[in-house]
């Protein structure tokens, strides 16, 4: 049965309102969060960007049964591996064994802001291998020496580590990341509901535990239509990219730029929008047709977040669940 999952869009919300919207989501039935990981939102209009680990923190103890996934990090630049491992540990324990590192190669917009430039998507998957094997190294409780091409790490030993260490949930798009991913990782993230590409998943994992197959669509509700598609147009119009233009704009000037003749109808046939719950639970058919295992909601904008968690979810979750 498809499992479905309530987004903490943190470009879109403070920190306080995510931890709100978070123990409601759980009280609604949702089955999981998860948690965008970003310095900076896509367009001023979005106008936050918390720390998502301090964030999943207070929600790890202001919640108790609902899973917990960062969607996604990247250990690569603006964090070192090292650092995502005891603080992926930590999160862990907090949670009771209730969170999934979800990581991935990053994009310009929240990596540049090191001032460490901005590599190929070749050396950006190449530098990701590296950091999921120093993660995993970590969550061992050993004591570990690292040399590869882009990280070293050095005597380093993370001293709260759990049990089971952490599921690791890698970002995939294609043939290149499924060959370096697919046996390294436990499970496939996607934002694009392609049977094939789980299909190939699935074939390149032989021999290995079944995997999760985790994928994220946003819809818009309001009770007036007009309004759900305006919040949709003024806010996620940057969605029409696709990934391989998103991955490379550095800032939300960029973004504002690259999406500046993006129509409300273009938005408006992209994402579900309006009060119909038939039709914002049929958007999402197309990722339990594929085979996804879970599927995460992101409700846009904030103005309607807690209405949405507190009156929309329970009916929606029946909806979809029913598909």
């Amino acid at each position: 049965m498809t499992r479905f999952g309530y987004t903490l869009m943190t470009e879109q919300s403070g920190p306080r309102e995510l931890v709100k919207y978070a123990t409601a989501a759980e009280g609604a039935g949702f089955d999981f969060l998860v948690s965008s990981d970003h310095y900076s939102p896509w367009l001023t209009t979005q106008g936050h960007a918390p720390y998502a680990w301090t964030v999943l923190g207070a929600v790890a103890q202001a919640t108790s049964t609902v899973e917990l996934m960062t969607y996604v990090t990247c250990p690569t630049m603006r964090y070192h591996p090292a650092v995502v491992a005891q603080k992926s540990a930590t999160l862990q324990i907090l949670s009771d064994n209730r969170f999934t590192l979800g990581v991935g190669s990053g994009e310009n917009l929240n990596e540049h802001v090191v001032g460490e430039g901005w590599p190929s998507v070749l050396v950006r998957q190449d530098m990701l291998v590296e950091a999921i094997e120093i993660i995993q190294a970590l969550h061992t409780g050993d004591l570990v020496t690292y040399g590869g091409e882009y990280f070293r790490v050095d005597s380093a030993r993370v001293w709260d580590a759990p049990d089971n260490g952490v599921p690791i949930g890698v970002a995939v798009s294609g043939p290149s990341s499924i060959e370096n991913f697919a046996t390294l990782a436990d499970h496939l993230i996607t934002t694009e509901p392609d049977a094939d590409l789980l299909t190939a998943w699935d074939d390149a994992r032989t021999g290995e535990p079944a995997s999760r197959k985790i994928g994220q669509i946003p819809i818009s509700w309001d009770p007036d239509k007009d309004t759900a598609i305006a919040r949709a147009h003024e806010q996620f119009r940057w969605f029409a990219g696709g990934w391989s233009v998103n991955a490379d704009l550095p800032t939300p000037a960029g973004f504002a730029g690259a999406s500046q003749f993006v129509r409300p109808e273009d938005v408006a046939g992209a994402i579900a929008c309006g009060p119909d719950l038939d039709a914002l639970a049929e958007s999402v058919r197309p990722f339990v047709d594929a085979g996804f295992t879970d599927i995460a909601i992101v409700q846009v904008g904030d103005e309607q977040q807690e209405r949405f968690v507190a009156e929309i979810a329970e009916p929606l979750l029946e909806k979809l669940r029913a598909l």
